[in-house]
């Protein structure tokens, strides 16, 4: 069942290969959502300083009845936050939020804030806010660190100066936007893709072409590209508050032929609806 399955992060931490994604969660309702995933099996919850729903996640975690070493807790250091000194403040208002002595993954979120995204040059920022991660790390606040929308020069940048190589870049990957150079790029360098939003924010769900070929699987459309990006290789992070939606999410455990891979790595589909408003879907 893949929810028990991992991967092997280049720090030897391990970290299961379907999680929950729990942006547009509100705080309020975070913890009973994290409770009924736990409750189903998953094991590896994503969440964020930008998402505000910290406090509800950690509260989730901490009265899910699992030991703490049995889950995997990720967050994102905000955007904005591109010194060292806010980044320290920041990842320890993390812990706090959250009520947990350590955090599985710390990102940084993007390389630009948000209101800049794909914009300006923010090199330094990142390496400063990149030393605050490494530093937490090596106090044992975080077993292990990455980044989140980062492209091959936003690596680079990183990987020129870092004493502790990202371990996670999580990334926009679903069937109709698949970015190979960058995910190769990043397995050269035994980084992990993290794909969020694999379903595409819920938009492909109307995709006529998936439509067919999950049935000729027998599986939904959701399954469908729940498995693609698992078969890329990369940990997948479908987001939902609902647990019917949770337990079919983790129902996966078919193989898609390489010829219908193929297909999926080739298609463009890069509609998000009144969603494609934010800048990770917008590209700006």
């Amino acid at each position: 069942m893949i929810l028990n399955e991992t991967y092997t992060l280049s720090g030897g931490i391990e970290i299961p290969k379907l999680g929950l994604g729990t942006w547009f969660i509100e705080d309020a309702n975070a913890a009973r959502a994290v409770k009924d995933a736990i409750a189903i099996g998953y094991r590896n919850i994503d969440t964020a300083q930008a998402y505000g729903n910290e406090r509800g996640v950690g509260e989730g975690v901490r009265t899910s009845g699992v030991a703490r070493d049995e889950l995997f807790v990720s967050t994102k250091l905000a955007a904005e936050i591109k010194n060292y000194p806010e980044a320290v403040m920041a990842i320890d208002g993390s812990l706090a939020a959250l009520g947990l002595e350590y955090i599985d993954l710390m990102l940084i979120h993007s390389p630009q804030p948000w209101d800049d995204f794909r914009g300006g040059d923010y090199a330094e920022g990142n390496r400063e806010a990149w030393r605050a991660l490494e530093d937490l790390y090596n106090a044992g606040k975080l077993r292990s660190i990455g980044v989140s929308n980062f492209e091959q020069q936003d690596l680079e940048n990183i990987l020129q100066m870092c004493s502790v190589a990202p371990q996670v870049n999580q990334l926009l990957v679903h069937a109709g936007n698949t970015p190979a150079d960058l995910i190769a790029f990043c397995e050269s360098k035994n980084i992990l893709v993290e794909a969020y939003s694999p379903i595409a924010h819920g938009e492909i769900l109307e995709n006529h072409d998936l439509t067919a070929m999950a049935d000729r699987y027998s599986v939904t459309v959701p399954q469908l590209c729940i498995r693609y990006t698992l078969q890329l290789g990369t940990v997948s992070l479908p987001k939902t508050a609902n647990p019917d939606h949770m337990r079919s999410n983790a129902e996966v455990d078919f193989s898609i032929s390489d010829e219908d891979m193929e297909v999926l790595r080739n298609m463009a589909a890069r509609n998000y609806g009144e969603h494609s408003i934010f800048p990770v879907y917008s590209g700006k």
